[in-house]
């Protein structure tokens, strides 16, 4: 019997591999770590996180694409980040604050994603030092994209904005609707039309 998306549960490699290999975790912590986890499955479509509730979460994609975005007094829809493979994702401030999320969160793809509360970075830290530095790091680098992003809006071309895209998300022009894309950029779908076609004839 062919097996669906949902029996296919992918048991953590990923996230193992992430760990030992950028993390430095040794495998005999992250197996003591592993209890403290929970394998989530998400449909397409479905939404992992909405607007003001109060998540419990940060997420790391086994599998799949997570979309973070808001939903501004037009209803026009404004997004943030994507995650595929091998990315960590949350509402910072719902995670660590205990607020209610200010934006939301689902999935694009049908998706396997680990979902990580604070008693596994508590646990992880105490047990690993290099967790802890990593964590740390890992919040700066956040502090630093988020930086960056805001740059980009406000002070580079939708070429260049595009360009830096494709260098962060090399694999999901084929994966997203070119809408999504434009609304990551910051510019209308036909804007993004006339860029693919400058960066196309380079």
């Amino acid at each position: 019997m062919v097996k669906t998306a949902k029996q296919m549960a992918p048991e953590f490699r990923k996230f193992r591999e992430y760990l030992t290999q950028r993390a430095g975790v040794s495998p005999e912590h992250v197996e003591a770590l592993l209890p403290s986890v929970s394998l989530k499955f998400c449909k397409k479509g479905e939404v992992i996180l909405a607007q003001g509730a109060v998540g419990e979460y940060i997420y790391f994609v086994e599998q799949g694409l997570l979309r973070f975005y808001t939903i501004d007094d037009q209803g026009k829809e404004h997004i943030l980040q994507f995650a595929p493979e091998n990315w960590w994702i949350s509402d910072r401030n719902n995670f660590n604050q205990n607020q209610p999320a200010e934006f939301f969160l689902d999935a694009q793809e049908d998706s396997w994603v680990v979902q990580l509360n604070q008693s596994f970075f508590l646990k992880a830290s105490e047990m690993s030092k290099e967790f802890r530095a990593f964590h740390d790091q890992l919040l700066q680098r956040r502090i630093f994209q988020l930086y960056r992003r805001v740059y980009a809006l406000i002070g580079t071309s939708a070429r260049q904005r595009y360009e830096e895209f494709i260098k962060a998300y090399p694999d999901l022009i084929q994966r997203v609707p070119q809408w999504m894309i434009a609304s990551y950029l910051g510019i209308t779908p036909e804007s993004l039309s006339r860029v693919r076609r400058e960066v196309a004839g380079k």
